[in-house]
């Protein structure tokens, strides 16, 4: 199974960028996407931003992301 996350870029190294997605950081390669800035939403998948995000995606895919947390949260209980 393929995942690929939605992130915020928080810094850019070179062809690197080190991403942020509910508290965990990651560092990724900008290669696919060189127009990336800081605080862009990206979708982040198998180490790469494949995909920057219009402000309303982004808006979107979070609260999906947020639903699906706080349904695994109360499966758990």
């Amino acid at each position: 199974m393929c995942l690929a996350i939605p992130m915020t870029v928080k810094k850019i190294e070179g062809t690197k960028a080190i991403v942020e997605s509910m508290g965990v950081e990651k560092v990724v390669d900008i290669a696919l996407t060189p127009d990336v800035k800081i605080n862009d939403k990206v979708i982040v998948h198998a180490g790469f931003i494949i995909e920057i995000l219009d402000p309303e995606a982004a808006r979107e895919i979070e609260a999906t992301w947020d639903e699906y947390t706080t349904l695994l949260e109360q499966e758990q209980k």
